[in-house]
């Protein structure tokens, strides 16, 4: 069993490092200012792509950050200089814009590769903690990210600056996401293996009940309906005339209807109680769109319809759980 001294002590540290990171991503609001609108000009305005470069651990947040913009609107990827020194500088074109990061704004493989960005007419924007550096000197903006000290206890590890280099790049990625009017929709192209991406781009048609449809006619005998319903497996049975739609009962209705006729349940007929103005819906809308309706009038089940008012299928709630 541990000492409980020995325990609070590394919970101490634990927390100073979680402190410090904190307040090096609150240190860098204040530093945000016009270079900060020009960097996001800069990148609305490009033509190309965005070419994240970074060495060492900036290199792994500049990874982190193109992942976080291609996926949000914006076509970047990743370039570790080392690779560009070797044929990857290929990747990077006119109408490009580079997004150079490094703390101290002097890493060597870094810079080294700007020349050959300039003879290409790339826009760089450098990301550094100098700003008298020599990639804030060669960089066509310099986002100021000055962090005043390293949780690292040595203050040599690269934590705070890496941190508020990666709260940075999001911050970009959600200025240029408000610019671009980036919506829920947009997300889902970039994403469709997630849940979102599924109910977004997912449409009754996907996932209707098209089999054994529980259709009843209007004059039928309320009480046989309620073997329908039960039999339906889906709390409802659906009234048409001519192959139409002309209403729906669920297992709600038949309750509503037992408590308020009593004994004249029996006498009367699915087109007395039925509901006619059920919630129909085309094929091609989206499982997004039919949770809303679900929710917002407070029912389990739609049904699919074409133009015709035909049945085609229908959508439970249970079906859009994806």
């Amino acid at each position: 069993m541990k000492d409980k001294n020995v325990s609070q002590q590394v919970r101490d540290v634990a927390v100073r490092c979680l402190r410090d990171e904190a307040e090096a991503i609150l240190q860098t609001i204040p530093q945000l200012d016009e270079t900060f609108d020009r960097a996001v000009a800069l990148i609305l305005q490009c033509t190309g792509k965005v070419v994240v470069t970074g060495v060492g651990k900036s290199g792994h947040i500049g990874a982190k950050i193109a992942a976080t913009l291609a996926s949000t609107g914006t076509p970047s990827f990743y370039l570790n200089p080392l690779d560009a020194f070797h044929g990857d500088l290929g990747m990077v074109a006119r109408g490009d814009v580079v997004v150079a990061l490094s703390n101290s704004g002097m890493t060597d493989e870094l810079l080294r590769i700007i020349p050959s960005l300039k003879e290409r007419h790339v826009s760089i924007i450098g990301i550094s903690g100098n700003a008298d550096s020599l990639l804030a000197r060669h960089a066509d903006v310099h986002i100021l990210l000055h962090v005043a000290h390293e949780a690292c206890p040595l203050n040599l590890a690269p934590t705070s600056s890496t941190t508020a280099q990666l709260a940075l790049g999001d911050a970009l990625a959600v200025a240029l996401m408000e610019e671009r009017h980036f919506e829920a929709r947009d997300y889902a192209q970039f994403h469709p293996g997630g849940s979102l991406g599924r109910r977004l781009l997912t449409t009754a048609r996907d996932v209707m009940r098209t089999e054994d449809l529980p259709t009843v006619s209007i004059s039928m005998p309320l009480s046989e309906a309620v073997i329908s319903v039960s039999r339906s497996r889906l709390g409802l049975v659906v009234a048409v005339v001519d192959d139409r739609v002309a209403g729906i009962i669920t297992d709600g209705d038949v309750r509503r209807a037992m408590e308020r006729l009593k004994h004249d349940f029996f006498n009367v007929t699915v087109g007395d109680v039925m509901t006619g103005t059920p919630k129909c819906v085309p094929e091609d809308m989206k499982i997004s769109e039919i949770q809303h309706l679900m929710q917002k009038n407070k029912i389990h089940a739609v049904l699919v319809t074409d133009q015709q008012r035909h049945l085609i299928g229908i959508v439970d709630s249970f079906s859009c759980m994806l």
